[in-house]
């Protein structure tokens, strides 16, 4: 498993050669890679201002009236993770220590933690920004701790080991800390709990079971099924 950086160390992020990204700065990114066939896990986040914390470990109250919607779909098997990201009401500029503004980080609610994977920032016209597409491992984010990039290693099981310990969010020049985060949630998929490949060879598209989700993670599995099933169809 991925070795936790020192609590200093993660909390330090910001080293000499830094460089804060805006919206539209160019950065090298992951490998981007069409999307699976099938998926071991599911995860939500359902990111509101109230859930940012600082550097220091006090709350940093985000950009009042946003939110977010962070849907998660994993292959473990081949370190993948697709994502479907949603913001409504956050404006201005991207901007981060990391090469892009939007990530998950490693941290239970209530505390701060280092990036562990860095995602394209949602983009659109108007209040609603999105972002989707599929990521595969080796990960890195840019941000350099200990003398290495915080994503050094990581892989998307230890997500599905422990999804409480890892966060969503993105960050803006007016709300440094975060305009909004949530903390990840399992969604069930076919009907079994999530987590720890117990689903291994389901489908996107494979049935749900409404009585184990709230409303919200029930809205964020129905999209991330929607957003599969358009993807096999428009794939080249």
């Amino acid at each position: 498993m991925h070795r936790a950086l020192p609590k200093l160390a993660a909390l330090s992020v910001l080293t000499a050669g830094a460089v804060l990204f805006s919206g539209g700065a160019a950065y090298a990114a992951d490998t981007e890679v069409d999307e699976p066939e099938t998926f071991t896990s599911m995860f939500t986040a359902m990111a509101t201002p109230d859930m940012v914390i600082g550097t220091n470990g006090q709350p940093a109250p985000g950009q009042p009236g946003a939110t977010g919607t962070f849907n998660y779909r994993i292959n473990s098997d081949e370190d993948v993770i697709c994502y479907d990201l949603t913001l409504s009401g956050v404006t201005g500029e991207y901007m981060s220590p990391a090469r892009t503004a939007t990530h998950i980080h490693e941290a239970a609610e209530g505390a701060a933690g280092p990036p562990r994977l860095a995602f394209p920032n949602p983009a659109g016209d108007g209040d609603t920004r999105t972002s989707s597409g599929c990521l595969q491992g080796p990960f890195t984010t840019g941000v350099m701790a200990n003398g290495q990039d915080t994503g050094t290693g990581f892989t998307v099981k230890e997500i599905e080991e422990n999804p409480a310990a890892f966060f969503g969010d993105t960050h803006t020049a007016e709300y440094s800390a975060g305009a909004v985060r949530g903390q990840l949630m399992a969604v069930p998929m076919g009907g079994v709990e999530t987590g720890g490949g117990a689903t291994a060879g389901a489908t996107a598209t494979g049935d749900v079971a409404p009585a184990a989700l709230g409303v919200g993670a029930l809205v964020a599995a129905a999209a991330a099924g929607a957003v599969a099933h358009r993807r096999r169809g428009t794939s080249s």
